[in-house]
Protein backbone atom coordinates (compact mmCIF):
# COMPACT_ATOMS: atom_id res chain seq x y z
CA UNK A 1 0.00 0.00 0.00
CA UNK A 2 2.81 2.16 0.56
CA UNK A 3 3.79 2.06 -2.84
CA UNK A 4 7.30 3.10 -3.06
CA UNK A 5 8.76 0.71 -0.62
CA UNK A 6 6.09 -2.02 -2.64
CA UNK A 7 7.48 -1.14 -5.66
CA UNK A 8 11.29 -1.81 -4.22
CA UNK A 9 10.26 -5.42 -2.38
CA UNK A 10 8.99 -6.41 -5.66
CA UNK A 11 11.61 -5.12 -8.22
CA UNK A 12 13.80 -6.81 -6.31
CA UNK A 13 12.31 -9.98 -4.96
CA UNK A 14 13.46 -13.96 -5.72
CA UNK A 15 12.24 -16.76 -5.22
CA UNK A 16 15.74 -17.90 -3.85
CA UNK A 17 15.86 -15.16 -1.02
CA UNK A 18 12.13 -16.25 -0.27
CA UNK A 19 13.53 -19.73 0.15
CA UNK A 20 16.42 -18.58 2.05
CA UNK A 21 13.89 -16.84 4.21
CA UNK A 22 11.50 -19.49 5.20
CA UNK A 23 14.35 -21.50 5.71
CA UNK A 24 15.55 -19.37 8.10
CA UNK A 25 12.45 -19.16 9.85
CA UNK A 26 12.56 -23.13 10.37
CA UNK A 27 15.66 -25.02 10.19
CA UNK A 28 17.01 -24.58 13.76
CA UNK A 29 14.34 -26.46 14.56
CA UNK A 30 14.36 -28.85 12.14
CA UNK A 31 10.43 -28.79 11.38
CA UNK A 32 8.90 -28.10 8.55
CA UNK A 33 6.40 -24.64 8.56
CA UNK A 34 3.01 -26.02 7.57
CA UNK A 35 0.80 -23.20 6.98
CA UNK A 36 1.91 -21.02 3.73
CA UNK A 37 4.02 -18.09 4.84
CA UNK A 38 3.66 -15.24 2.28
CA UNK A 39 5.95 -14.09 -0.17
CA UNK A 40 5.56 -10.72 1.36
CA UNK A 41 4.51 -8.15 3.93
CA UNK A 42 2.44 -5.57 3.33
CA UNK A 43 2.97 -1.75 4.15
CA UNK A 44 0.22 0.21 5.57
CA UNK A 45 0.91 3.82 4.78
CA UNK A 46 0.17 6.36 7.97
CA UNK A 47 -3.55 7.63 6.53
CA UNK A 48 -5.08 3.95 6.92
CA UNK A 49 -3.28 3.07 10.04
CA UNK A 50 -4.98 5.70 11.61
CA UNK A 51 -8.41 4.61 10.30
CA UNK A 52 -7.53 0.88 11.26
CA UNK A 53 -6.29 2.11 14.78
CA UNK A 54 -9.71 4.27 15.02
CA UNK A 55 -11.21 0.96 14.30
CA UNK A 56 -9.61 -1.21 16.82
CA UNK A 57 -9.69 1.76 19.62
CA UNK A 58 -13.66 1.84 19.03
CA UNK A 59 -14.10 -1.73 19.76
CA UNK A 60 -11.59 -1.85 23.13
CA UNK A 61 -13.78 0.97 24.31
CA UNK A 62 -17.07 -2.08 23.84
CA UNK A 63 -14.89 -4.58 25.52
CA UNK A 64 -13.90 -1.70 28.05
CA UNK A 65 -17.16 -0.83 29.23
CA UNK A 66 -18.12 -2.07 32.68
CA UNK A 67 -21.54 -3.33 31.29
CA UNK A 68 -19.85 -6.00 28.55
CA UNK A 69 -19.50 -8.59 30.98
CA UNK A 70 -23.10 -8.79 31.86
CA UNK A 71 -23.74 -8.22 27.70
CA UNK A 72 -21.28 -11.32 26.95
CA UNK A 73 -22.53 -13.59 29.62
CA UNK A 74 -24.83 -15.90 27.48
CA UNK A 75 -21.87 -16.18 24.93
CA UNK A 76 -20.33 -19.29 27.23
CA UNK A 77 -22.18 -22.51 26.56
CA UNK A 78 -22.96 -24.21 29.66
CA UNK A 79 -20.85 -27.34 28.97
CA UNK A 80 -17.89 -25.26 28.15
CA UNK A 81 -18.02 -22.76 31.52
CA UNK A 82 -14.53 -22.68 33.15
CA UNK A 83 -14.45 -21.58 36.88
CA UNK A 84 -11.76 -19.49 37.97
CA UNK A 85 -12.67 -15.98 35.92
CA UNK A 86 -10.98 -13.05 37.30
CA UNK A 87 -10.11 -9.78 35.85
CA UNK A 88 -9.59 -8.94 32.08
CA UNK A 89 -8.97 -10.58 28.74
CA UNK A 90 -4.74 -10.76 28.38
CA UNK A 91 -5.25 -10.95 25.02
CA UNK A 92 -7.30 -9.56 22.46
CA UNK A 93 -7.32 -9.83 18.54
CA UNK A 94 -9.24 -7.79 16.14
CA UNK A 95 -9.20 -8.62 12.60
CA UNK A 96 -10.17 -6.35 9.54
CA UNK A 97 -10.73 -6.31 5.81
CA UNK A 98 -9.28 -4.02 3.59
CA UNK A 99 -12.16 -3.07 1.92
CA UNK A 100 -14.30 -0.06 0.22
CA UNK A 101 -17.17 1.82 1.08
CA UNK A 102 -19.98 2.78 -0.58
CA UNK A 103 -17.78 5.85 -1.60
CA UNK A 104 -15.05 4.21 -2.90
CA UNK A 105 -12.89 4.83 -0.68
CA UNK A 106 -10.83 2.20 1.73
CA UNK A 107 -11.81 1.49 5.05
CA UNK A 108 -11.32 -1.27 7.45
CA UNK A 109 -14.01 -3.42 8.43
CA UNK A 110 -13.90 -5.72 11.29
CA UNK A 111 -14.74 -9.67 10.07
CA UNK A 112 -13.90 -11.70 13.46
CA UNK A 113 -12.69 -10.60 16.79
CA UNK A 114 -11.10 -13.23 19.60
CA UNK A 115 -10.80 -12.74 23.58
CA UNK A 116 -7.53 -15.65 23.17
CA UNK A 117 -3.58 -15.69 22.76
CA UNK A 118 -2.76 -15.05 18.72
CA UNK A 119 0.56 -15.93 17.38
CA UNK A 120 2.68 -13.29 19.77
CA UNK A 121 6.11 -15.38 19.10
CA UNK A 122 5.84 -15.89 15.58
CA UNK A 123 4.49 -12.28 14.37
CA UNK A 124 7.78 -10.81 16.02
CA UNK A 125 10.23 -13.53 14.51
CA UNK A 126 8.44 -12.65 11.31
CA UNK A 127 8.66 -9.24 11.90
CA UNK A 128 12.53 -10.23 12.21
CA UNK A 129 13.24 -12.06 9.70
CA UNK A 130 11.69 -10.02 6.65
CA UNK A 131 13.68 -7.34 7.47
CA UNK A 132 16.87 -9.56 7.52
CA UNK A 133 15.60 -11.21 4.23
CA UNK A 134 14.63 -8.34 2.20
CA UNK A 135 14.47 -4.55 1.61
CA UNK A 136 12.23 -3.02 3.98
CA UNK A 137 13.18 0.53 5.77
CA UNK A 138 13.84 1.76 9.22
CA UNK A 139 9.94 4.14 7.93
CA UNK A 140 7.99 1.26 9.43
CA UNK A 141 7.70 -1.35 12.05
CA UNK A 142 5.54 -4.15 12.46
CA UNK A 143 5.34 -3.04 16.55
CA UNK A 144 3.38 -0.72 18.43
CA UNK A 145 3.35 2.29 20.64
CA UNK A 146 7.35 2.58 20.88
CA UNK A 147 8.14 -1.22 21.71
CA UNK A 148 11.23 -2.69 20.59
CA UNK A 149 12.95 -6.00 20.42
CA UNK A 150 13.61 -5.85 24.26
CA UNK A 151 10.43 -4.03 25.75
CA UNK A 152 8.22 -5.92 23.83
CA UNK A 153 9.61 -9.32 24.97
CA UNK A 154 10.16 -7.90 28.96
CA UNK A 155 6.67 -7.32 28.45
CA UNK A 156 5.35 -11.03 27.34
CA UNK A 157 7.44 -12.36 30.59
CA UNK A 158 5.08 -9.54 32.83
CA UNK A 159 2.06 -10.81 30.71
CA UNK A 160 2.25 -14.35 30.51
CA UNK A 161 4.41 -15.42 33.45
CA UNK A 162 3.62 -12.84 36.15
CA UNK A 163 4.94 -13.66 39.54
CA UNK A 164 5.78 -16.81 39.15
CA UNK A 165 8.92 -18.77 38.13
CA UNK A 166 9.18 -20.09 34.12
CA UNK A 167 8.76 -23.75 35.33
CA UNK A 168 5.52 -23.35 37.34
CA UNK A 169 4.13 -21.79 33.91
CA UNK A 170 3.20 -23.83 30.97
CA UNK A 171 1.23 -23.44 27.34
CA UNK A 172 -1.89 -25.62 27.07
CA UNK A 173 -2.34 -26.98 23.99
CA UNK A 174 -3.47 -30.49 22.55
CA UNK A 175 -0.33 -32.28 21.01
CA UNK A 176 1.86 -29.16 20.65
CA UNK A 177 4.18 -30.99 18.58
CA UNK A 178 1.94 -31.83 16.06
CA UNK A 179 -0.26 -28.06 15.58
CA UNK A 180 0.47 -26.07 12.33
CA UNK A 181 1.03 -23.52 15.01
CA UNK A 182 4.22 -25.58 16.43
CA UNK A 183 6.52 -22.69 15.98
CA UNK A 184 4.52 -20.25 17.91
CA UNK A 185 5.23 -23.02 21.10
CA UNK A 186 8.96 -22.75 20.39
CA UNK A 187 9.81 -19.71 19.64
CA UNK A 188 7.69 -19.08 23.09
CA UNK A 189 9.37 -21.70 24.85
CA UNK A 190 13.07 -19.76 23.68
CA UNK A 191 11.37 -15.88 24.47
CA UNK A 192 9.92 -17.41 28.11
CA UNK A 193 11.54 -20.76 28.93
CA UNK A 194 8.17 -21.99 29.17
CA UNK A 195 6.66 -25.24 28.22
CA UNK A 196 4.32 -26.25 25.83
CA UNK A 197 2.16 -29.20 27.51
CA UNK A 198 -0.30 -31.36 25.68
CA UNK A 199 -3.87 -31.77 27.88
CA UNK A 200 -3.70 -35.18 28.31
CA UNK A 201 -0.17 -34.94 29.83
CA UNK A 202 -1.06 -33.08 32.64
CA UNK A 203 -1.24 -34.38 35.80
CA UNK A 204 -4.73 -33.48 38.79
CA UNK A 205 -4.13 -34.22 41.98
CA UNK A 206 -7.02 -32.90 44.13
CA UNK A 207 -7.50 -29.17 42.70
CA UNK A 208 -3.63 -29.20 42.17
CA UNK A 209 -2.37 -29.73 38.67
CA UNK A 210 1.14 -31.16 37.98
CA UNK A 211 3.22 -32.24 34.85
CA UNK A 212 6.66 -33.98 33.93
CA UNK A 213 9.51 -31.66 33.32
CA UNK A 214 12.74 -33.46 32.58
CA UNK A 215 11.45 -36.41 34.82
CA UNK A 216 9.84 -34.44 37.92
CA UNK A 217 6.66 -33.64 39.02
CA UNK A 218 6.20 -30.03 38.63
CA UNK A 219 3.81 -27.84 39.90
CA UNK A 220 1.56 -25.94 37.65
CA UNK A 221 0.65 -22.02 39.31
CA UNK A 222 -0.28 -20.27 35.51
CA UNK A 223 -1.75 -21.42 32.34
CA UNK A 224 -1.30 -19.75 29.46
CA UNK A 225 -3.98 -21.02 27.28
CA UNK A 226 -3.51 -21.91 23.62
CA UNK A 227 -6.19 -24.69 23.60
CA UNK A 228 -9.40 -24.44 21.56
CA UNK A 229 -12.84 -26.12 22.70
CA UNK A 230 -13.73 -26.96 19.29
CA UNK A 231 -10.74 -29.29 18.57
CA UNK A 232 -10.74 -30.87 22.40
CA UNK A 233 -14.41 -31.84 22.46
CA UNK A 234 -13.77 -33.46 18.66
CA UNK A 235 -10.98 -35.17 20.14
CA UNK A 236 -12.40 -38.43 22.06
CA UNK A 237 -9.36 -40.52 22.12
CA UNK A 238 -7.64 -38.27 24.58
CA UNK A 239 -7.14 -39.64 27.93
CA UNK A 240 -7.77 -36.83 30.12
CA UNK A 241 -6.90 -36.83 34.13
CA UNK A 242 -8.33 -33.30 34.18
CA UNK A 243 -11.30 -31.54 32.77
CA UNK A 244 -11.12 -28.08 31.44
CA UNK A 245 -14.08 -27.16 33.03
CA UNK A 246 -12.68 -28.97 36.67
CA UNK A 247 -12.46 -26.01 39.73
CA UNK A 248 -8.76 -25.96 39.69
CA UNK A 249 -5.86 -24.25 41.81
CA UNK A 250 -4.17 -22.30 38.67
CA UNK A 251 -4.14 -18.74 37.00
CA UNK A 252 -5.12 -18.51 33.72
CA UNK A 253 -3.92 -16.44 30.73
CA UNK A 254 -6.16 -15.27 28.77
CA UNK A 255 -9.20 -17.27 31.55
CA UNK A 256 -10.76 -19.93 28.75
CA UNK A 257 -14.36 -17.68 28.87
CA UNK A 258 -13.04 -14.68 26.92
CA UNK A 259 -12.97 -17.44 24.00
CA UNK A 260 -16.40 -17.18 24.16
CA UNK A 261 -16.97 -13.62 25.67
CA UNK A 262 -15.03 -11.75 22.87
CA UNK A 263 -15.56 -13.81 19.55
CA UNK A 264 -18.56 -13.60 16.53
CA UNK A 265 -21.22 -13.38 19.43
CA UNK A 266 -20.03 -9.74 20.17
CA UNK A 267 -20.44 -8.47 16.54
CA UNK A 268 -24.35 -7.78 16.85
CA UNK A 269 -23.56 -5.33 19.96
CA UNK A 270 -21.73 -3.13 17.87
CA UNK A 271 -22.44 -0.13 15.85
CA UNK A 272 -19.67 1.10 14.16
CA UNK A 273 -18.95 2.67 10.44
CA UNK A 274 -16.18 -0.49 11.14
CA UNK A 275 -18.38 -3.39 12.09
CA UNK A 276 -20.40 -4.71 9.25
CA UNK A 277 -24.18 -5.01 10.09
CA UNK A 278 -24.63 -8.29 12.18
CA UNK A 279 -27.84 -9.73 13.33
CA UNK A 280 -28.49 -13.02 15.37
CA UNK A 281 -30.01 -15.62 13.67
CA UNK A 282 -33.71 -15.87 15.79
CA UNK A 283 -33.69 -12.20 15.82
CA UNK A 284 -34.27 -11.79 12.38
CA UNK A 285 -38.19 -10.77 11.95
CA UNK A 286 -37.79 -11.88 8.36
CA UNK A 287 -35.25 -13.60 5.86
CA UNK A 288 -33.24 -10.79 3.72
CA UNK A 289 -35.06 -10.47 0.10
CA UNK A 290 -31.21 -9.61 -0.71
CA UNK A 291 -29.70 -12.98 0.72
CA UNK A 292 -26.56 -12.62 -1.71
CA UNK A 293 -24.97 -9.75 0.53
CA UNK A 294 -24.85 -11.85 3.48
CA UNK A 295 -22.68 -14.53 5.08
CA UNK A 296 -24.07 -17.04 7.24
CA UNK A 297 -22.01 -17.93 10.29
CA UNK A 298 -22.26 -20.59 13.60
CA UNK A 299 -20.97 -18.64 16.43
CA UNK A 300 -19.39 -21.84 17.77
CA UNK A 301 -16.92 -22.46 14.79
CA UNK A 302 -13.27 -22.11 14.72
CA UNK A 303 -10.95 -21.03 11.15
CA UNK A 304 -14.06 -20.43 9.31
CA UNK A 305 -15.85 -24.06 9.41
CA UNK A 306 -19.26 -23.52 8.82
CA UNK A 307 -19.11 -20.33 7.72
CA UNK A 308 -21.90 -20.39 4.27
CA UNK A 309 -20.54 -17.57 1.22
CA UNK A 310 -23.58 -18.24 -0.79
CA UNK A 311 -26.06 -17.84 1.39
CA UNK A 312 -29.67 -19.66 0.20
CA UNK A 313 -33.29 -19.16 1.97
CA UNK A 314 -33.33 -22.81 2.69
CA UNK A 315 -29.87 -22.60 4.18
CA UNK A 316 -31.28 -20.08 6.81
CA UNK A 317 -34.38 -22.35 7.37
CA UNK A 318 -32.66 -25.75 7.90
CA UNK A 319 -30.57 -24.13 10.91
CA UNK A 320 -33.51 -21.51 12.09
CA UNK A 321 -34.55 -24.11 15.30
CA UNK A 322 -30.78 -23.23 16.52
CA UNK A 323 -31.03 -19.82 15.21
CA UNK A 324 -29.71 -18.22 18.92
CA UNK A 325 -26.22 -20.09 17.92
CA UNK A 326 -25.52 -18.62 14.03
CA UNK A 327 -25.06 -14.58 12.70
CA UNK A 328 -26.26 -13.23 9.77
CA UNK A 329 -23.10 -10.38 9.02
CA UNK A 330 -23.47 -7.95 5.59
CA UNK A 331 -20.80 -9.04 2.86
CA UNK A 332 -17.81 -6.89 2.40
CA UNK A 333 -16.13 -5.61 -0.54
CA UNK A 334 -12.64 -6.60 -0.22
CA UNK A 335 -10.03 -3.62 -2.11
CA UNK A 336 -7.20 -5.98 -3.76
CA UNK A 337 -4.45 -3.56 -2.50
CA UNK A 338 -1.32 -5.21 -2.62
CA UNK A 339 0.27 -5.62 -5.86
CA UNK A 340 2.17 -8.46 -6.53
CA UNK A 341 4.27 -10.21 -9.55
CA UNK A 342 0.25 -11.38 -10.81
CA UNK A 343 -3.03 -10.37 -9.43
CA UNK A 344 -3.14 -7.90 -6.29
CA UNK A 345 -4.14 -9.89 -3.69
CA UNK A 346 -6.90 -9.39 -0.46
CA UNK A 347 -5.95 -7.91 3.11
CA UNK A 348 -6.87 -8.74 6.63
CA UNK A 349 -5.23 -7.01 9.35
CA UNK A 350 -4.97 -8.54 12.37
CA UNK A 351 -4.66 -6.23 15.33
CA UNK A 352 -2.86 -7.69 18.50
CA UNK A 353 -3.49 -6.49 22.31
CA UNK A 354 -2.34 -7.22 25.52
CA UNK A 355 -3.77 -6.11 28.30
CA UNK A 356 -1.65 -5.89 31.58
CA UNK A 357 -3.40 -6.72 34.97
CA UNK A 358 -4.59 -3.31 36.59
CA UNK A 359 -3.88 -0.71 33.33
CA UNK A 360 -7.40 0.58 32.54
CA UNK A 361 -7.02 -0.70 28.92
CA UNK A 362 -5.59 -3.05 26.51
CA UNK A 363 -2.38 -1.67 24.64
CA UNK A 364 -2.08 -2.37 20.63
CA UNK A 365 1.37 -4.32 20.34
CA UNK A 366 1.64 -6.41 17.49
CA UNK A 367 0.17 -7.49 14.13
CA UNK A 368 -0.68 -9.86 11.87
CA UNK A 369 -2.09 -9.87 8.08
CA UNK A 370 -3.07 -12.94 5.83
CA UNK A 371 -3.09 -12.08 1.95
CA UNK A 372 -5.61 -13.47 -0.52
CA UNK A 373 -6.78 -14.12 -4.11
CA UNK A 374 -9.09 -16.18 -3.96
CA UNK A 375 -13.10 -15.71 -2.77
CA UNK A 376 -12.52 -15.70 1.05
CA UNK A 377 -9.64 -15.42 3.08
CA UNK A 378 -8.07 -18.84 4.21
CA UNK A 379 -6.30 -22.22 2.68
CA UNK A 380 -8.87 -23.58 0.51
CA UNK A 381 -9.05 -20.38 -1.26
CA UNK A 382 -5.73 -19.73 -2.17
CA UNK A 383 -4.54 -23.59 -3.14
CA UNK A 384 -1.86 -23.15 -5.82
CA UNK A 385 -1.55 -19.61 -5.90
CA UNK A 386 1.33 -17.32 -5.08
CA UNK A 387 2.14 -14.00 -2.57
CA UNK A 388 -0.94 -15.50 -0.09
CA UNK A 389 -1.17 -16.94 3.38
CA UNK A 390 -0.28 -15.38 6.13
CA UNK A 391 2.23 -12.83 6.87
CA UNK A 392 2.57 -9.06 8.73
CA UNK A 393 2.12 -5.35 8.45
CA UNK A 394 4.86 -3.14 8.51
CA UNK A 395 3.10 -0.31 9.78
CA UNK A 396 4.46 3.72 8.71
CA UNK A 397 6.15 5.86 11.58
Amino acid sequence: MIKSIRDQYNKAFTEADYQKFVHACQDKYNKTIEFKVCETPIFIPADFKSKVLAAGEEIIDLICNPAFKQTSKKAIPENCFVPGEEGNPAFIALDFGICIDAAGELIPQLIEMQGFASLYAWQHELGKQYKAHFPIPDTVDHLFNGLDENSYIQLLKKIIIGNHQPENVIILEIEPDKQKTWIDFYLTRSMLDIEPVCISKIIKDGKDLYYMKYGVKTKIHRIYDRLIFDELQARKDLLLQWNLTDEVNVEWVCHPNWFFRISKYTLPFIKSKYVPETIFLNELKSIPEDLENWVLKPLYSFAGHGVKFNVTKQDIEEVMPHGDVFILQKKVTYKPVVTTLDEPAKAELRLMYLWEEGASRPQLVINLARLSKGVMIGVDYNKNKTWVGGTVGYYEK
